[in-house]
Formats: C-alpha cells, sequence, structure tokens
C-alpha cells in the first residue's frame, strides 16, 4: 500500500514532469518543500516507487519520470480527490452547473498543458481555458501553426452540438489528419460526454499538438468522466 509521504512524492513528480517534460529530482522536490524530510529520504522513497513501477529512471541522472501506472495510480487517485474537493467547494458556496464547468475545465487545462473545453448545450456556452499553456508549446510559435489550430477551432465549435447529441460511450480521440474538424494534420484531440451537476449533459475537450501525451489525456479525461457519470 502506498504511503501518505509517497502519494506526495509521486504527485510532485507526475505534477513537475507534465510541466516541463524533464526528468525529476529529490533535490528538486525538497527544494519545492513538499516534505519536511531530507533529500536522502526522498531518494530512498523514489526509489522504492520505482521498484514497484511507479517511477522510471530513464538514465543515469538522480532524476524519475512516471511510468503508465504511476500516471495512472495518480490519475484515480489523487486527481479524484482534487475533483471531490473542488465539488464540495462548489457545492459550499452553491455554484451552479455553470461555475463548476468553468471550474473543470481550467482543471484540465492546468494537468493536462493543454487547452482544455467545456461546453454546456442548454446553456450554449463553450469555456476554453488553457492558452498559456497550449501556445507555450513549440509548435506555436510559428505563426501559421498558431493560425492553423485557431481554424481548427472555429470548425469545432460549428460542429460542437452534433458531438454532443451523437451520443458515444467511449472517449473519441483523432491524431493528426484523423481529425474531422480541420485539414490540418498538426493537432490531437481527446473528448467525452459526461454529466454535469443536475444532470446537464455536456461535452469536455483537451485539444493540442499532434505530439500530446495521450495516455496520460485519455486517463486523466477518463478518470474525470466517470466520477462525474458516478457523483
Amino acid at each position: 500500500m502506498m504511503t501518505e509521504r509517497q502519494l506526495q512524492i509521486l504527485s510532485g513528480i507526475v505534477k513537475e514532469y507534465i510541466r516541463t517534460a524533464q526528468p525529476v529530482s529529490s533535490h528538486f522536490l525538497n527544494g519545492k518543500n513538499i516534505l519536511n524530510v531530507s533529500p536522502a529520504t526522498i531518494r530512498n522513497e523514489m526509489q522504492q516507487l520505482t521498484q514497484e513501477g511507479y517511477l522510471l529512471q530513464p538514465h543515469t541522472s538522480a532524476g524519475r519520470v512516471p511510468t503508465d501506472k504511476g500516471y495512472r495510480f495518480f490519475v484515480d487517485k489523487l486527481f479524484e480527490k482534487e475533483i471531490k474537493q473542488m465539488r464540495l467547494e462548489m457545492e459550499k458556496k452553491m455554484e451552479d452547473a455553470l461555475n463548476f464547468t468553468h471550474q473543470l475545465t481550467r482543471f484540465l487545462a492546468d494537468h493536462s498543458s493543454s487547452l482544455a473545453l467545456g461546453y454546456l448545450p442548454e446553456e450554449n456556452i463553450l469555456w476554453k481555458e488553457g492558452w498559456g499553456e497550449i501556445f507555450s508549446e513549440p509548435e506555436f510559435r510559428e505563426g501559421e501553426t498558431a493560425a492553423k489550430f485557431a481554424r481548427m477551432l472555429e470548425d469545432f465549435e460549428e460542429n460542437i452540438d452534433e458531438l454532443v447529441f451523437d451520443d458515444f460511450s467511449q472517449i473519441r480521440v483523432y491524431i493528426g489528419k484523423e481529425n474531422p474538424f480541420s485539414k490540418s494534420q498538426d493537432f490531437g484531440l481527446v473528448m467525452g460526454q459526461c454529466s454535469f451537476p443536475k444532470n446537464k449533459k455536456g461535452l469536455l475537450v483537451i485539444a493540442g499538438p499532434k505530439r500530446m501525451a495521450y495516455d496520460k489525456n485519455i486517463a486523466l479525461m477518463d478518470s474525470v468522466i466517470k466520477f462525474l457519470n458516478n457523483y
């Protein structure tokens, strides 16, 4: 069974790796004051997590990266905890489905490092969060790529109601030329239908460059949708 300390270490590594795509060291975690323990203790815990298959040491450096098993555990346990806490806070403040969906879209953007979209057809409202994340990607340093991405989003918006009312139970993933909303082969989409508070049907989407981390984003989307549909 994973200890609370190991949970915090895995969480810190996953979040930093998502942000930088670089191996994360014990010195970095210690410097962030994630735990009130020494770098040596953090290294020992990282080694244990590596032996159990949650982390991987890609080369001779002291840094670690999360494995698929580590991502899955993080998504299933830690993201779910954050979503539950966010929903409790929203309910305490008597916020409605609009505010919850907006906050959830921001949550997806933060943890996928991509552009996230949340759509409520009853209100005809589409949130787009994560512009800073998406335009910090190397592909978007070229104006032409950014323009293609904008056109793809416009095309997506024009067809969004078809996606909502065309029921699909599985998460849909479009990679490059598979994208039905653009002739460009430069982007990827991960999307799923879900039930927001007050039984409002909606759509969640993660959009980014074709090289996006599909395993991570699919796992993230899957856990969020399952939590919302079973709440």
